[in-house]
Parts: C-alpha cells; sequence; structure tokens
C-alpha cells in the first residue's frame, strides 16, 4: 500500500464511520498521512481525528477510537495504534507494501506524486524585478500545477537574458493593482560580492537558487559546478545516471525489473571505483529502508512544497533521496558468477523507482537530469 493508497483507505475509513451514523461530519476530500513523530510508531501517522473532532462534537481521541476498526484488517495494514491526542498510527504489510509502493511509481513514472486531476484552484504569483524571486516563482508555479492548480506568474520586472540563459519565463511583466501584492519575495543575490548565477548556467544556476530556503542567501559560486561528493546537486544528478545505467546494464544481461522484496544478504557492500565520484559502503539492511522511506514521501513532499510556496523542500528532498539511493544502488547487479535472480530484479525495479523521481523532482525545478555523467 502507497502513501496516496493508505490516504485513501483513511477518507474511505471516515466515510464508513459516517454512513454506520457513529461519525456526524462532512467527510474530508484530502488527508495525507506522513512519518509517525516523536512518540508514535508504525509506518505512517494520520492527523484525520484531530481534523475531524470539532465539527464531530468529539475529543480527537474518540474519533480516532471510532475510525480505529474501519483500519484494522484492511488488506495491507497490521496494526493501527492511537497515541497522543488521537494520532492514528499504522502499521503495513512491509514487503507488499513496499513492493506496491514501487509498482506505483514505476506506473506514474516522472508523474509519481502529481494530483491525478485540477482541484480547482486559481493562483496568482507576483514577485518583483529580481532574478531569484523569479525563479522561486516559476519552480512554484510548476509545483503548484503538479497538485492540480491553475497558476498564474506575473513580476514587476524581466530582463529576456534570464530566459536565454536560465530558461525561466513570466506570463505578464508590470505593475499589479493594488489588490495584488508582491507574495513571493526570497532574499535575493547580493548586488555586490557575489558571483552572477547566469555565470553558471541553466541547471547549476537554477539550483543555486532554488535550494537555500527563501529567507537564507543564495550562494552563487562555482562551487555548484564541482563534479564531486560535495556538491549536492551532482550527487543528485549522479544517483539518477546510476539508477539509469543500472537499466542499461542489467539489459546486457539479460534480465530486467520485476517490484518484489527486496532481499537483505550480509554481502551486499561495495565501492565504486574512479575519484571524485560519491562513495558509500552498506547492507541492504541499512539502505533500502531508507530509501523506501524517502520514496514515499515525495508525494507529501510535492504537496508541501507547493502549499508553501517553497521550491527548496523539493530540492533538499531530492539530496534526501539521492543520498540514501547510493549505497542502494551499488547492491543492483548480480556480481562475479551471480545469475539474475527475484531479488536482483526488485532491486532493479526500486533503481528504476529512485531514477523516476528523481527525473520528475528536478524537471519541476527546470533542471535537466541526464542519464549519463
Amino acid at each position: 500500500m502507497t502513501p496516496v493508497e493508505l490516504s485513501r483507505t483513511v477518507l474511505h475509513a471516515v466515510r464508513r464511520a459516517v454512513d454506520a451514523g457513529e461519525l456526524s461530519v462532512a467527510v474530508p476530500t484530502r488527508t495525507v498521512v506522513a512519518p509517525p513523530g516523536p512518540g508514535g510508531c508504525g509506518d505512517y501517522a494520520s492527523s484525520i481525528a484531530l481534523q475531524l473532532a470539532r465539527p464531530a462534537g468529539q475529543t480527537p481521541f474518540q474519533v480516532a477510537e471510532v475510525l480505529r476498526p474501519y483500519l484494522v484488517g484492511t488488506d495491507g495494514i497490521t496494526d493501527v495504534v492511537l497515541t497522543g491526542p488521537g494520532f492514528l498510527n499504522i502499521s503495513l504489510d512491509r514487503d507488499a507494501s513496499d513492493a506496491g509502493l514501487v509498482r506505483e511509481i514505476l506506473r506514474r513514472g516522472d508523474r509519481y506524486g502529481y494530483a491525478d486531476q485540477p482541484d480547482g484552484r486559481v493562483v496568482q504569483l507576483h514577485c518583483p524585478h529580481d532574478l531569484r524571486a523569479v525563479v522561486v516563482a516559476e519552480a512554484s508555479a510548476r509545483l503548484l500545477r503538479s497538485q492540480g492548480a491553475l497558476v498564474r506568474v506575473t513580476a514587476e520586472g524581466f530582463e529576456d537574458v534570464w530566459t536565454s540563459v536560465l530558461g525561466v519565463r513570466v506570463d505578464a511583466v508590470g505593475h499589479a493593482p493594488a489588490e495584488l501584492p508582491v507574495n513571493v519575495r526570497p532574499v535575493p543575490v547580493p548586488a555586490h560580492g557575489a558571483a552572477d548565477p547566469l555565470s553558471l548556467g541553466r541547471d547549476a544556476g537554477r539550483w543555486a537558487l532554488l535550494h537555500p530556503a527563501a529567507h537564507d542567501r543564495p550562494r552563487t559560486g562555482d562551487e555548484h559546478l564541482a563534479q564531486r561528493e560535495s556538491n549536492p546537486l551532482f550527487r543528485v544528478r549522479y544517483a539518477h545516471a546510476r539508477a539509469r545505467a543500472a537499466t542499461r546494464n542489467a539489459a546486457d544481461l539479460g534480465f530486467t525489473a520485476a517490484p518484489g522484496p527486496v532481499a537483505i544478504t550480509g554481502s551486499d557492500t561495495g565501492t565504486p571505483t574512479g575519484s571524485g565520484t560519491p562513495t558509500g559502503t552498506g547492507t541492504l539492511t541499512d539502505a533500502a529502508p531508507e530509501l523506501l522511506a524517502a520514496l514515499a514521501d515525495h508525494p507529501r513532499v510535492l504537496a508541501a512544497a507547493a502549499d508553501h510556496r517553497a521550491p527548496d523542500r523539493l530540492a533538499r528532498h531530492l539530496v534526501a533521496v539521492a543520498d540514501a539511493a547510493l549505497p542502494f544502488l551499488l547492491t543492483v547487479l548480480p556480481r562475479g558468477g551471480e545469475k539474475p535472480s527475484a531479488a536482483h530484479r526488485a532491486r532493479l525495479a526500486l533503481a528504476e523507482a529512485v531514477g523516476a523521481v528523481l527525473a520528475g523532482g528536478l524537471d519541476l525545478l527546470g533542471i535537466d537530469a541526464p542519464d549519463h555523467l
């Protein structure tokens, strides 16, 4: 069961409780699940009971007690524990859940985490005559559109070179009416003492402006061009290229991806050769769960980044996915005299899921995801 499917299951539990007369509320159109917070347990937690408590005229814990029986026993759910004021902590059948997650990512491709249909929102983003503000507004618009919103981006001023170098565009330029104030205003690049982000080119220039939070001053030096492990953009693109290479190399060995349980063996360690590339060792015990959790969190990150007009959240999430993926990607292909097995096909499917998430995320930031690096 994927996080999206689990969210739908939670809403279905609410509807069943309403139909049974145990709750008197309007069923929400949307809810999200997230990893449990401090004091929580299981794989995911839902705060739906806290959301429904006031309209239901009950405490959050009472609402959670009503909903729990409608979740326990559902296919893919092994346990539901109530914690705190009324959080529903849900444990999943990990093998079935992980395979289902990978299958869902491969089905959706680089649109994994996108809304299924328009949600009726109409959003106007207006920014000052500032390069970083325009880039952040445009990336925020991409994120909002991925979540079903209709978006229009305008700016107080605009330079044509911004399009030719960074590929950024707006829908209109000029002063907005008083009822439309500037609503995208990140800290700008310093006018003096900082390198021009245009000198970095499209991909590194956009990353330099989008990766820091809006309240942080961006660094625009050539560190964003470095082909080494200390550069987060390089790690993200390198992980994507390695994921794509796994598919090509598997084809040469005569096997393809098939989602399933990822076997854990104590010998699954390794270090890539060559200088200037990320290295790492670790077992699947360490790498796969963290990676699967990061992939499962991708839809929530997209929704939060869109809601908060914060593409930096997506950029940092892609770094987390890449850092979790790089040790795992060392284990995908057979070694020595090994023959491809079901475990190798499952690992390849997970690697292809990594490639899809990284490619889709970079595309939303307006950054290229090369298959070779």
